[in-house]
């Protein structure tokens, strides 16, 4: 069970890092949504377009990098909306066994379909190296891979979260701390 626990710990500081580099493309996002709202109307009233479609795209594309890369980083943290009538009142073994089943039942399974359902459109993306349809867009084929690259994230965090529970249920943690003085 340690040997798992230190994946686990690596997995969860890779997904950390990850979601905290990609927290700081929310600032590049929201200067380039600026730009494109002022420099649409600034153009109009100097009479030149200051802004563009590959500026628009460009900050769908950030969003989308910031989602599908911070997806694992809030599942760590927790931060996932959750129904609590009945989780909130759990107790700590209880809670890591409804995460445990959570993971197994719903998130692996659906973030393995997500990959094999996608697959097939992002093969083909790349292969015609699919560009965007408005004048000045962006190229779509690097964008779409980040389905299987964020999805990704999600399962090996899905492992991490699965393994942390097991160790909760089968009193490993609680024993680890206690021995860590935490």
């Amino acid at each position: 069970m340690e040997q798992l626990l230190k994946i686990s710990r690596l997995i969860d500081g890779f997904n950390q890092r990850i979601g905290k580099w990609s927290s700081w493309l929310v600032l590049v996002m929201i200067i380039i949504g600026t730009w494109n709202v002022v420099g649409r109307r600034l153009g109009q009233l100097i009479g030149t377009n200051l802004s563009s479609n590959a500026y628009i795209e460009a900050q769908w594309y950030l969003f989308d990098l910031i989602f599908f890369l911070g997806a694992a980083y809030v599942l760590n943290n927790n931060g996932h909306v959750r129904v609590d009538i009945f989780y909130s009142k759990f107790n700590r073994r209880q809670k890591a066994i409804a995460d445990l089943l959570g993971t197994i039942l719903f998130l692996l399974p659906f973030c393995i379909w997500t990959i094999i359902f996608s697959w097939d459109g992002i093969i083909t993306s790349w292969q015609i190296l699919e560009q965007s349809p408005d004048p000045n867009g962006l190229p779509r084929y690097p964008i779409k891979s980040l389905i299987i690259v964020g999805f990704s994230l999600l399962i090996l965090q899905g492992i991490s979260q699965a393994i942390k529970s097991v160790a909760i249920i089968t009193g490993r943690i609680e024993a680890q701390e206690e021995e860590n003085g935490n």
